[in-house]
């Protein structure tokens, strides 16, 4: 694993942060995830956007220009030597006890890089869908990568303790949002659907990587509402996500998905999309 800290390379030990930042004492911050291959980091410029749209939304004054941020990644991707992902965290900065920002001087910029794989791809996983709701996008804008993932995390572990490895998430009208860390697509014959922002998805990169190889292909791509008669009735569930790639479901609540015919077009296609930009 590779470490960068407020301007430089540091080791694992020295990678810490004030007891007193208010990224730790109330999760006030923002952060990305990257995958890179070799040292071509995927879809940089979007996520780094993405980044600073996040910081603009909750006042936020990154103290490193978008460019300089572009070369930091660069060098830590180059750093690791190999594949991997690197998680970008950016908190409020130390200040005084108390939630007002006001005495936080400078925000705290962290980077870590590390080997990741999330799911077995190809065999698929196991879904739930989460009886924890999804916060409401009228008190945060699911569009800010906030650090506070209590929500999240709530749903992770009911996941978990039911013996599947990820929850699908509704919001209070009983729709799909997405998965903990996943946006989520449905097929139905030749239909794909995936649920609209206003539900409280994600405005993925992956995902809008994916609608665009699926508008190439034959099947019919919507965006609607999804709630759990169309999960329940679904010939098959992907998700997608940044450290995830393309991934299946291979159960939902124990009901077994044995279609895959979508999965594997999309896998195949987006795998040739990533090769083909890290060998250009």
């Amino acid at each position: 694993m590779i470490f960068w800290k407020d301007g430089q390379f540091v080791e694992k030990q020295d990678a810490v942060v004030s007891v007193l930042d208010h990224g730790l004492l109330y999760g006030d911050g923002i952060f990305e995830g990257f995958r890179f291959f070799g040292d071509a980091v995927l879809f940089a410029e979007e996520h780094v956007d993405r980044l600073y749209q996040s910081a603009k939304a909750i006042d936020l004054s990154i103290q490193y220009s978008k460019t300089d941020m572009l070369h930091i990644l660069n060098d830590v991707a180059k750093s690791h030597q190999g594949d991997g992902y690197i998680r970008l965290i950016v908190t409020r900065g130390e200040g005084k006890l108390g939630i007002d920002p006001r005495s936080c001087q400078q925000p705290t910029v962290i980077l870590i890089a590390s080997p990741i794989k999330l799911y077995d791809n190809d065999a698929g996983i196991k879904l739930i869908i989460s009886s924890v709701t999804r916060n409401r996008a009228s008190a945060l804008d699911p569009r800010i990568k906030s650090l506070n993932y209590l929500n999240n995390i709530l749903a992770k572990m009911e996941a978990t303790a039911l013996g599947a490895e990820e929850a699908v998430m509704l919001n209070g009208e009983g729709n799909v949002s997405e998965c903990t860390t996943e946006n989520l697509f449905i097929v139905s014959g030749n239909q794909v659907s995936y649920p609209p922002l206003k539900d409280g998805a994600l405005d993925g990169i992956t995902k809008n990587i994916c609608i665009e190889l699926l508008k190439r292909s034959h099947y019919d791509l919507v965006e609607r509402s999804i709630n759990t008669y169309d999960l329940k009735t679904a010939d098959e569930i992907l998700l997608t996500g940044t450290a995830a790639g393309v991934v299946r479901a291979a159960s939902l609540n124990g009901r077994h998905y044995t279609n895959c015919a979508c999965f594997e077009f999309l896998s195949k296609q987006y795998e040739a999309y990533i090769a083909n930009l890290t060998t250009a």
